[in-house]
């Protein structure tokens, strides 16, 4: 087996010191530009499509804007809607429609677009948006939306992205409303996005960003080392291999759960003493320091610790190889004549869950496991593990297109669509249910937390942690970079200084 490389212990504490900025940044001249790296591209630039990739969201976020939009605190703002009534017990939204708002084409917002937008999203099955029973566009500047039942944790599903009322085309009629425009997309190579002059609110200090696509993180380490790209998003261990004294870093959480994913269809982990067994023999803590120099924050919940009302820190599994071999002989694995071996898929471009998988692989091998790493790459990821579910288990990070917890909550759900480990639990689908009938908010905080128990319980998958990150900048050159609880990067908020 391929083994991690070790990484000296002083670059690491030049890692972590370079939270702060150096004092000695060099100043470079230059156009307003920002030039971005990442590793995996948008799988469509149609904002009513739900299967987008997270770095695709990213992109999205500056290009389109729903009703309302959350803050760097994770607090829903107002958006094209510059105000909303909640009535009937949460049963009907109405919004009051900003006016003024342009498209990237010139046309203006209308409540028609809204409607639009919400019957398409409704229609290709986007994530939250299934109890909505009718969406009217009212006069000049309102619309209402009717839900099938009431329902208080509705808001944070309307930042989906609004598009022109008729637009049938959008993945080449790319016309948002938000601070950037798409000016050109080369793929396998660069996204250009252009300030948006004409933008409703704040405009955009950059003139344009252009992101830079990697086959993997070494690629793009290289670059930014190089002065290909400006910036990227890196974990600890990788940060720690470049000359600190010439970046900046700014430290963020991915707001996404990373986990081994466990295909519960799959056998041999349709029989939940092995998928318990797993969760006894893999030593999240270890994870972390091995593979991320001890940077991240473990979690057993399928839920980011960051949404800390309604976060169950749900460790029923400490660290027991023991009891992990005990469960496997139960489950017909003693681990010398009948071993059992698990395939772990991970997608190549990352390289923090290649790592993982690594870390993982001698620790189950050490509970009498024969453990395989297939590496493939993002496109075959997309296909074979999250489309067609062929796979027995998956390192991953899973965010969510929102704040909410329901969001993290939803895709464990037996109908789910993106249910893509097949989880199918009677008790969590009654918890679920109940939550989103449910009109006090203490109560739903206290569903919220049975729902994660019964996920855990249920050995779902192995729950790792909430990775953290890096903005790394080149040094002295932009400032303006905000942290949010969700996986998107702000880049009108970056300037150049």
């Amino acid at each position: 087996m391929k083994k991690l490389k070790i990484i000296s212990c002083i670059l690491f504490i030049f890692a972590v010191s370079a939270i702060f900025p150096s004092c000695s940044k060099k100043q470079i001249t230059g156009s307003n530009d920002l030039r971005f790296g990442f590793t995996t591209e948008p799988s469509t630039f149609d904002p009513l499509n739900p299967g987008n990739t997270a770095d695709g969201r990213c992109v999205l976020f500056n290009v389109f804007e729903g009703l309302v939009k959350p803050d760097s605190d994770g607090i829903l703002q107002p958006a094209l809607a510059e105000s909303w009534t909640i009535e009937q017990d949460a049963l009907v939204y109405n919004f009051t429609l900003r006016k003024g708002v342009r498209f990237h084409d010139g046309s203006v917002l209308n409540p028609s677009d809204v409607k639009f937008s919400f019957d398409t999203a409704i229609a290709s099955g986007y994530n939250g948006l299934s109890n909505i029973k009718e969406v009217s566009a009212n006069g000049e500047d309102k619309v209402k939306i009717t839900l099938n039942s009431p329902d208080l944790d509705f808001l944070p599903y309307l930042t989906v992205g609004i598009v022109k009322s008729g637009n049938n085309n959008r993945e080449k009629d790319i016309s948002g409303t938000g601070p950037f425009s798409v000016e050109s997309y080369t793929t396998q190579r660069s996204l250009v996005l252009k300030k948006f002059e004409n933008y409703w609110h704040n405009k955009a200090h950059l003139d344009t960003v252009t992101i830079i696509f990697f086959e993997n993180t070494d690629a793009m380490t290289a670059a930014l080392r190089g002065g290909g790209i400006d910036g990227a998003r890196l974990t600890g261990s990788v940060t720690s291999q470049l000359a600190i004294n010439e970046y900046d870093l700014i430290n963020s959480y991915s707001a996404a759960v990373q986990l081994l994913a466990l295909n519960n269809a799959s056998a041999p982990l349709d029989d939940l003493r092995v998928r318990q067994a797993l969760n006894y023999g893999i030593d999240v803590q270890n994870i972390i320091d091995s593979a991320f120099f001890g940077m991240g924050k473990p979690s057993r919940s399928p839920i980011i610790p960051g949404l800390t009302l309604y976060y169950q820190d749900s460790l029923e599994y400490p660290y027991n190889p023991e009891r992990a071999r005990s469960l496997l002989a139960q489950a017909g694995f003693d681990g010398q004549n009948n071993k059992l071996t698990l395939e772990i898929t991970v997608p190549s471009s990352y390289t923090m869950h290649v790592d993982t998988a690594q870390v993982i692989a001698d620790q189950l091998e050490k509970i009498g496991m024969t453990v395989n790493i297939k590496l493939v790459d993002w496109n075959t990821w997309l296909s074979d593990v999250y489309s067609a579910r062929k796979y027995q288990s998956t390192i991953i990070s899973l965010d969510s297109p929102n704040v909410s917890p329901k969001s993290f909550l939803s895709r464990y759900h037996s109908n789910a669509g993106n249910n893509f480990i097949n989880f199918k639990n009677a008790d969590f689908d009654g918890i679920f249910n109940s939550i989103l009938s449910e009109k006090n908010e203490n109560e739903r905080i206290r569903l919220y937390k049975a729902a994660q128990r019964a996920i855990t319980e249920n050995a779902a998958s192995v729950y790792i942690q909430d990775i953290f990150y890096f903005f790394v900048m080149r040094g002295g050159l932009f400032s303006g970079v905000l942290n949010y609880p969700l996986y998107v990067i702000d880049f009108a908020s970056i300037s150049r200084n």
